[in-house]
């Protein structure tokens, strides 16, 4: 298991990273040459040859740097430094490459690329984006490069004005005095070259985030005696023992829901339900420890507020007042893609489990309950925090009597939900979470709903249903009356 963890699994990055440069090394040179043919054919061949391996340094040079930020978090990356100054160092090779060796053509590349490198860490573009649909690496690149061109063609304008405006407090000897015609020479030539160098970058970011979120397959070949055996392993393994933040651990839980969800991997899902029950209890515990985690840290969040919770969730959506509060809820929009397919895992899964479940481990083993209980904890917490105010009602009032309210305020405050903190990742982000919890728990009512509803008329819904640890937030009669509202359909 070890061994597989370790050796394995690191290739996987690794692999994925060699690929990366080997295809950026295509693209830089498809992109040179069409410069070179079009633009500066005039050129010796000496003199192609050596700009031809001064642009390849270049290229390398940020895709390297690229390379360090780029992360499936959204958290503050230390190599922003690096990254800065290798695009500037590479942007003022890449100006040489293309023009000639120049000061003022140095210059511009080098405040060229501090000015792409700039605007890049301002829009949080190292963020990993895994696609909705995984589909085939050349359609994917593909769809990406339109939009690559024209982002390429808006950046290159204005990272040709900045540059100007920065050469004008140049001293006298960066300067040149040309002739009208050759001064727009010279300048379209420049632009075509930022140009150039910006498209390179584009297609370099787009190619990593397609290679690197692109589905990996954490299972034995199929029909080999690591598949017979024990086909689970490697998954397991990985989400068991891989950092937290690392690109390997967000692909493996990918690949375990889409496992849950598909019917193209049914050997690897019918492996889960093994007899001894060992294998889906470890299925669970991964599925279950993020969720778990994302309600604890919004309790944390919580923690030091009146008795209101409501009012001060819904302060901190309009005025970010409280650091300690925003940095523990936060945490839901850094790992915003852990959590949805922790829930959509654990949900089909559970679901599955009710026809697929041949020894009926699921049930035995009181994951079910331990699913449906923290899916509802961690919606109501979610609520909590898009500013939704629980209240408990009497026990007399037991089907549909679990009502969330919307917070509102009579010292002038507004409403969360119609304020002006819509574009705030934090909270399109709750909004997003809440919609995937609530689909995973009716996945998992409509799959068991006749059993449900048997337990509720017997008075043993909350026994079967509800477990007996203290939920990670909320209490067991809140989670009990949320399900009810589930049975009845009446959730939203």
């Amino acid at each position: 298991m070890c061994s597989w963890t370790a050796a394995e699994s690191d290739m996987v990055v690794k692999n994925r990273l060699v690929g990366f440069l080997l295809w950026q090394s295509i693209l830089s040179s498809l992109i040179f040459l069409a410069f070179t043919i079009t633009i500066v054919s005039w050129r010796s061949a000496t003199a192609i040859f050596v700009s031809f391996f001064s642009f390849h340094l270049s290229q390398l040079l940020f895709s390297v740097s690229l390379s360090t930020v780029l992360s499936p978090q959204p958290k503050f990356r230390h190599g922003f430094p690096v990254l800065l100054t290798a695009a500037a160092v590479s942007g003022s090779l890449s100006a040489v490459s293309f023009c000639g060796f120049n000061g003022r053509v140095g210059f511009k590349g080098f405040a060229s690329g501090l000015f792409y490198a700039s605007f890049y860490v301002y829009k949080r573009r190292w963020v990993l984006q895994f696609p909705i649909i995984q589909r085939p690496l050349f359609f994917s690149f593909k769809m990406g490069i339109p939009s690559a061109i024209i982002r390429a063609l808006k950046l290159s304008a204005a990272a040709d004005l900045f540059s100007a405006l920065l050469l004008v407090f140049l001293p006298h000897h960066f300067s040149t005095d040309l002739k009208l015609g050759n001064f727009f020479t010279q300048h379209m030539i420049s632009y075509a070259a930022c140009f150039s160098m910006f498209l390179c970058w584009e297609l370099t970011h787009h190619l990593h985030q397609v290679l690197h979120t692109k589905r990996f397959i954490f299972a034995p070949p199929k029909g080999s005696a690591a598949a017979e055996t024990n086909p689970s392993e490697p998954l397991l393994a990985t989400l068991e023992e891989s950092s937290p933040a690392s690109l390997l651990k967000y692909l493996a839980y990918l690949d375990l829901c889409m496992v849950c969800e598909n019917n193209v991997d049914y050997w690897r899902r019918a492996a889960f339900f093994e007899e001894t029950g060992e294998t889906y209890k470890r299925v669970a515990a991964v599925c279950l420890r993020p969720l778990e985690q994302l309600a604890s840290k919004l309790v944390q969040g919580f923690e030091g507020s009146s008795d209101d919770k409501t009012f001060s969730i819904s302060d901190q959506l309009q005025s970010p007042t409280n650091p300690r509060q925003n940095s523990k809820c936060h945490e839901l929009v850094n790992d915003f893609q852990v959590y949805t397919w922790s829930a959509r895992a654990l949900a089909s899964l559970t679901s599955r489990s009710r026809k697929e479940d041949r020894f009926g481990v699921a049930q035995l083993s009181g994951s079910n309950a331990a699913a449906i209980s923290t899916l509802i904890a961690c919606l109501l917490a979610v609520e909590t925090l898009m500013g939704k105010k629980i209240s408990l009602q009497p026990s007399h009032q037991l089907m549909g009597a679990f009502s969330t309210k919307s917070a509102t305020f009579t010292t002038g405050r507004r409403d969360v939900r119609t304020g002006k903190r819509r574009d705030d990742p934090l909270y399109s982000k709750a909004y997003a979470m809440a919609d995937v919890l609530r689909t995973s728990i009716y996945g998992i009512v409509s799959a068991f709903h006749h059993e449900m509803l048997t337990s509720a008329k017997a008075g043993l819904l909350e026994k079967d249903w509800i477990t007996s640890s203290k939920p990670p937030f909320g209490t067991r009669e809140l989670l009990l009356q949320k399900l009810h509202l589930f049975l009845d359909f009446q959730a939203s």
